[in-house]
């Protein structure tokens, strides 16, 4: 993988089929849904993006201990926006205890920033979310032998972990 200077937002090389997935991540719940489904490769020092899907295009994770610790995953964001080199997309645990949080982050994200924000209940659905904005990418390969594993009939996520 090619990789960038510490703290930089620039691109990243990413192999169709693949997800590269900032270090913090190696055993979550995320990225075990994710297994066997698609390609991960783990890179220390992605921050302060948690998942790059292609070379310009990467995920901000905001998990329900962010958002209720308070601003802090703001600078996150506004760098990743600043950059010219990358569209990011901002996927929120929405849960009970954060859900009195999410309209702050939702103004600031939409609003303020004009990101994309996308809510889900877990990280498993997360995991779902993920595969499935990947899709697009795959259909661009159809002759990658990745694409037969990650056909959306192999994409085994129930209605309740889907939000799309």
């Amino acid at each position: 993988m090619a990789r960038n200077p510490a703290g930089s937002t620039g691109p990243v090389h990413v192999p169709i089929g693949h997800v590269v997935a900032n270090d913090r991540w190696r055993g979550s719940q995320l990225v075990q849904g994710m297994q066997g489904k698609v390609k991960i490769v783990f890179e220390d020092g992605l921050t302060p993006v948690d998942f790059y899907l292609s070379s310009r295009s990467c995920i901000l994770y905001v998990t329900e201990a962010d958002l209720v610790a308070g601003n802090g995953y703001r600078k996150k964001l506004v760098r990743v926006r600043n950059s010219s080199n990358l569209q990011g997309i901002v996927i929120v645990e929405k849960t009970q205890m954060s859900e009195q949080y999410f309209s702050a982050i939702q103004k600031f994200t939409v609003l303020d920033l004009g990101m994309v924000l996308l809510p889900v209940a877990s990280q498993m659905e997360a995991s779902c979310l993920i595969i499935q904005l990947l899709l697009p990418l795959l259909r661009l390969q159809p002759l990658s032998p990745i694409y037969s594993s990650a056909h959306p009939s192999a994409v085994n996520c129930s209605p309740k972990q889907m939000i799309l």
